[in-house]
């Protein structure tokens, strides 16, 4: 029987909340650092999608150059195969 009066009184507890007048080590200072650690989190965050953006249209140009790029090198191949065919084809 004393567990159950523990109890209750447990769950008429106040829980902290931060203000100066509830939480004895709340200070103006710590509330101005977790303000602007918060706003340095967001901007990391803003950086970092930017970032991903970025780095997805690179990796999408870089795709299509090198798609390019051996587009480029089988034009290359062929007009020095067909150079080669005519070299041969000229009497010496």
């Amino acid at each position: 029987m004393g567990c159950v009066g523990l109890h209750e009184n447990t769950l008429r507890t106040i829980p902290y909340s931060l203000t100066g007048l509830d939480f004895p080590n709340y200070s103006v200072s710590m509330d101005a650092e977790m303000v602007a650690l918060e706003e340095r989190i967001r901007q990391a965050v803003d950086l970092c999608q930017r970032l991903r953006g970025e780095n997805s249209d690179l990796r999408q140009r870089l795709a299509q150059l090198q798609s390019e790029n051996r587009q480029l090198a089988d034009k290359i191949t062929s007009a020095r195969e067909r150079l080669e065919g005519l070299l041969e084809q000229i009497p010496e």
